[in-house]
């Protein structure tokens, strides 16, 4: 993705979930299904309870890799970095 010099704008996405593995399932789906979108930063996707907004859970490690490339495994991964989900 290209470096942004403008500021970015920021969707939240309030969903009927009550589980934070559920919702970290659905934003894998969601990235899975709309990762060619370029204008979306999967990379930076944090969840929060919706009473604690300002406490986030990083669900991707986002590391940057060689290059133009990031870190797509989980936050937290044991072993290496790599570009491709876990």
């Amino acid at each position: 993705m290209a470096p942004v010099t403008d500021p970015c704008w920021i969707i939240h996405l309030p969903t009927r979930l009550t589980s934070v593995d559920e919702v970290a399932a659905l934003a894998m789906a969601l990235r899975r299904s709309l990762g060619h979108v370029l204008a979306i930063d999967f990379g930076e996707t944090t969840l929060s309870a919706e009473d604690r907004q300002s406490v986030r859970t990083r669900i991707w490690c986002d590391a940057p890799l060689d290059g133009p490339d990031r870190c797509g495994r989980l936050a937290g991964h044991d072993g290496g970095c790599a570009s491709t989900p876990e």
